[in-house]
């Protein structure tokens, strides 16, 4: 199983994915970790996305081919790079869209704290969400408040069919 959890910068969409990747025994690949490999000084030019959404790709086909589960976590605001990820899986494997939102008063106030892997400031937030291209597909929606993972969680689980799963324990 692929799932791919996406949002705008400061959405909440790290914490929740890296905490989804364990529930469900998956691996974890975020971009702004990839970004940090990459690149010594950080932009988000893109040139920069690019290359590091092709990063992701190329470790996702590896971990398609050792068929474990995996979770993305990026902004995936561009359809373009959205069906990238889609026709390399083709078919081949169950593929599930996860997008975190938030309330902007509490991204603004996430984007002012320090955070451990991410660059991305208030600017940076206001250029990907006046790019935004919403995904039209059926995928899960999911608000990101200061307390409610364990209900994000739960919800996830429900649309991935896990509920009854031992891994949504």
């Amino acid at each position: 199983m692929i799932v791919i959890v996406f949002g705008l910068p400061g959405s909440g969409k790290t914490f929740f994915a890296s905490r989804l990747a364990a529930m469900i025994d998956a691996d974890y690949m975020s971009s702004d970790r990839v970004r940090k490999k990459l690149f010594v000084s950080r932009t988000y030019l893109i040139k920069e996305k690019l290359t590091v959404y092709d990063k992701m790709l190329e470790e996702m086909k590896e971990v398609v081919r050792q068929n474990k589960n995996l979770v993305l976590d990026a902004t995936f605001y561009n359809n373009n790079v959205r069906k990238k990820f889609l026709d390399e899986v083709n078919g081949a494997r169950n593929i599930f869209f996860i997008e975190v939102k938030a309330e902007e008063f509490i991204i603004t106030k996430r984007l002012q704290e320090k955070r451990v892997d991410s660059d991305a400031d208030y600017v940076v937030y206001k250029t990907i969400k006046n790019k935004w291209e919403p995904l039209h597909e059926d995928h899960l929606i999911l608000e990101s408040t200061n307390d409610n993972i364990n209900d994000m969680l739960n919800k996830a689980a429900d649309y991935l069919h896990l509920k009854d799963d031992n891994r949504a324990n």
